[in-house]
């Protein structure tokens, strides 16, 4: 073996002892992260809402960091939703279904991939939903799409407006049709939501895509979203073979997906408390100068009427 293979066998060697020490999980429970500059403190990342403040990106977080930073923290109840069989189709590929479950539920602290809570903002009482992407990917199986019908049904029965922030790649293929039962299903619960006329806010987060883009995340009576978001439904990849054209370059972005018209207003995170407490009360009708309007309009129309008689 001459000099030149022993340097690059040597180098091979050393690069499998460097992956080896620094491990998915040993990144994981490190004080640091990356983002455009190179590395970066969790801490001081978290003291910007985990948002780069070089770079302005807005890192994916979990519900439980998500609803600390909009509704503060302890201003909201966790609720209990129920947990369907795990495993239904017994499904196994490197390694089972339940084992894969058992981890998303080790790392994230859920049960399942969906945290809905009982809260409020500017005084008006909400029901929210928000997903974890850590847990198999942010995709919706049966207990995911329990959690979303219990969020609505409660949010019917204690007549408070729904928002959703969703974040996922879709639907879970280890449940197959039962996974895709819940596009339907989600589907008519928010019709159900809309017949007791109560606001449906969604609040788009990086990434969107599949089949909860093709859901409930187009549903909403308002589409938020944060910047730079991925809002998708196929991959670029896919879309650009099947036209066999260019495709601009932030295509999919939220700032993309705004400008054609399927995102109402693009929020920074910062921004999305306020901007969620006016919302709300504009559609509740819960807003001083909405209420003064309304009053002097009605006290308009009696003048005319009475001048007419």
């Amino acid at each position: 073996m001459n000099w030149i293979k022993k340097t690059l066998r040597f180098g091979e060697k050393i690069k499998r002892i460097i992956k080896k020490r620094a491990s998915k999980e040993e990144i994981a429970n490190s004080d640091w992260t990356s983002c455009c500059k190179g590395p970066i403190l969790k801490k001081d990342l978290e003291d910007n809402l985990w948002v780069c403040p070089s770079c302005n990106k807005h890192h994916r977080i979990s519900p439980r960091q998500r609803f600390d930073v909009i509704f503060g923290k302890n201003n909201y109840e966790v609720l209990k939703t129920p947990i369907p069989q795990d495993d239904p189709l017994n499904w196994s590929d490197s390694k089972s279904y339940k084992d894969r479950l058992k981890a998303a539920r080790k790392k994230t602290g859920m049960n399942c991939g969906m945290m809905v809570i009982n809260t409020n903002i500017h005084n008006v009482k909400i029901t929210a939903i928000a997903s974890d992407f850590d847990f198999v990917g942010g995709s919706i199986g049966a207990a995911e799409g329990e959690a979303f019908l219990y969020g609505i049904q409660h949010a019917i029965e204690n007549e408070q407006p729904f928002v959703v922030f969703t974040s996922g790649g879709g639907m879970r293929m280890m449940e197959s049709l039962i996974s895709l039962s819940q596009m339907t299903r989600t589907t008519l619960a928010i019709n159900e939501l809309k017949k007791h006329n109560l606001p449906y806010i969604v609040v788009l987060t990086d990434p969107t895509a599949g089949g909860i883009t093709a859901s409930y995340a187009m549903l909403g009576d308002i589409h938020l979203a944060e910047p730079g978001a991925l809002i998708a439904f196929a991959g670029a990849r896919v879309i650009q073979g099947t036209v066999r054209e260019e495709l601009p370059e932030d295509f999919q972005k939220s700032e993309y997906v705004e400008k054609t018209g399927f995102v109402d207003l693009i929020v920074e995170r910062k921004d999305l408390r306020e901007k969620l407490g006016s919302l709300l009360s504009i559609l509740l009708k819960k807003n001083s100068a909405i209420n003064s309007s309304e009053n002097e309009t009605s006290e308009d129309s009696r003048t005319l009427t009475k001048a007419a008689s």
